[in-house]
């Protein structure tokens, strides 16, 4: 059922289990008391930031399919995204599993987003579980969007700092868990923000929009 923006769920489906990697910057904040995995190296073993991040969100799926007690042959779709070029963190994850990848960009709200079209999959009943996920990774963000890190460009006090790391989570069908009752799709608003070190006053009216 829909009202106004809203999509409300009659089968509200359950998140039968999550789970999170956070880089070193990361963990020793408040993030890295609720991830699964912390990392020491952000590099994470990996020649590249890419590939790193890719790595991180493959490992987010595997676990919080793990922690569902679900086998993978049971998942029946993955809806996944990050924020590079051609989504292809979440492209070259999704290689790493047999089960069909739906391509997802919202930049921040992806995760957000992926859960709304999970939820709405299943409460329709056209698929019986669905992952969710999404990812970053600091330095592979700051290539995209402002400066190579190895350029050594400065970056002024306020500016922000995109997480490094990735969470999923699985959909399902239960009576245990907490649900996903509805979910709401925004509206694209341009506040004429054109600092690239200042996204937070890019998204602070979305955040006072939506605050209880």
């Amino acid at each position: 059922m829909k009202k106004g923006n809203t999509l409300f769920f009659k089968n509200a489906p359950a998140i039968l289990s999550f789970a999170a990697v956070c880089g070193s910057k990361e963990k020793e904040g408040i993030v890295g008391t609720y991830a699964d995995i912390t990392l020491e190296d952000d590099m994470y073993g990996e020649s590249t930031y890419e590939k790193a991040e890719c790595k991180m969100l493959s490992t987010a799926i595997s676990l919080a399919i793990k922690k569902s007690g679900l086998e993978e042959n049971k998942i029946d779709v993955l809806l996944s995204g990050d924020l590079l070029n051609q989504i292809i963190s979440a492209s070259f994850a999704a290689r790493d599993f047999e089960f069909p990848f739906l391509g997802l960009y919202s930049a921040c709200s992806t995760m957000s987003e992926s859960i709304l079209l999970g939820a709405s999959l299943v409460d329709g009943g056209y698929v019986n579980t669905a992952v969710c996920a999404t990812g970053s990774h600091f330095a592979s963000a700051e290539r995209q969007y402002r400066y190579p890190l190895e350029l050594g460009c400065t970056r002024p006090p306020q500016s922000q700092w995109t997480v490094t790391g990735a969470g999923g989570l699985v959909l399902g069908k239960s009576d245990k868990g907490v649900k996903v009752t509805c979910g709401t799709m925004g509206r694209v608003r341009d506040y004429g923000v054109t600092d690239v070190n200042n996204m937070g006053a890019a998204m602070a009216p979305v955040n006072a929009i939506i605050a209880p």
